[in-house]
């Protein structure tokens, strides 16, 4: 059995007396990702907040490796869906920031993180300015600075959903062999289906209005040696991708197309 790294019991946030999400649990297992998946306003970065102890729950607690950490900060590394690189610094000093916050002297923290650099795919960019870089190695150098918060448990909000089509996938596959390589657990926030399946070990649906888990899918899809390309075109991943909308459907989230006569109507089932 795989050892627990985030355990989240029976969240509860309550603003001006009305619930925005509630009764949230779930877990995440060393070396896994887990996705959220949810539309938009259901609460889910107030979801993240609470976990990366930026907002105390009205009810329910945190726990990283079996210790209460619930309105504790700098427990987790969290990544925003902008990378807020500082424009005014260099690649290697944004990505060494978080030692040199930490205490470490900021030599010692450059070669650190420097050890880092052709791993992440950003050599050659030390001293480069985020200006000067892609979309794609941007998030590179941000998640690296991620990491070097916290090599434990990361939290991602939607952190490749600004970035075209094809740096997209790539940034996906990029990051499925990274996180095996430097064995980081990943709590990753998206809207987005494919995506999820795509990326995840295990996907729970939030839905409702206050956010609830209505659903926790565990994903078994063989990446090994395949490419997203044609793991999204398998019949695999489109068996996740109807359950998934099942239950989307069935929560009023999403609704059908049904074409009657010329015209395109939705509804819900």
């Amino acid at each position: 059995m795989k050892k627990i790294k985030l355990e989240v019991k029976n969240i509860s946030v309550e603003f001006e007396d009305k619930k925005v999400i509630e009764d949230i649990s779930l877990k995440l297992c060393e070396n896994e990702l887990v996705c959220i998946l949810g539309t938009s306003g259901v609460g889910k970065t107030t979801l993240f907040n609470v976990i990366a102890g930026l907002l105390e729950p009205s009810e329910g607690e945190v726990e990283l490796n079996g210790e209460e950490i619930t309105g504790k900060s700098g427990k987790v590394s969290y990544m925003l869906q902008k990378d807020l690189l500082l424009p005014f610094k260099t690649i290697i000093d944004n990505v060494s920031l978080p030692l040199i916050i930490k205490g470490m002297k900021k030599q010692i923290a450059r070669e650190k993180a420097q050890k880092y650099f052709q791993q992440f795919g950003l050599e050659g960019t030390e001293n480069k300015y985020p200006s000067q870089l892609s979309g794609g190695m941007r998030q590179r150098a941000a998640l690296l600075r991620t990491y070097m918060f916290s090599s434990d448990v990361a939290l991602l909000d939607e952190p490749f959903s600004a970035l075209d089509a094809i740096t997209k996938h790539k940034m996906q596959t990029w990051y499925l062999n990274i996180m095996k390589e430097i064995k980081m657990s990943t709590l990753f926030i998206t809207h987005d289906i494919d995506e999820a399946i795509l990326i995840s070990n295990r996907i729970y649906i939030l839905a409702g209005s206050p956010g609830k888990i209505i659903k926790e899918i565990e994903v078994k899809i063989d990446r090994k040696g395949r490419d997203n390309e044609e793991i999204s075109m398998s019949e695999e991943f489109i068996n996740y991708k109807k359950e998934i909308l099942k239950y989307l459907i069935k929560n009023d989230i999403m609704k059908y197309p049904e074409k009657k006569g010329d015209n395109i109507e939705y509804y819900i089932v």
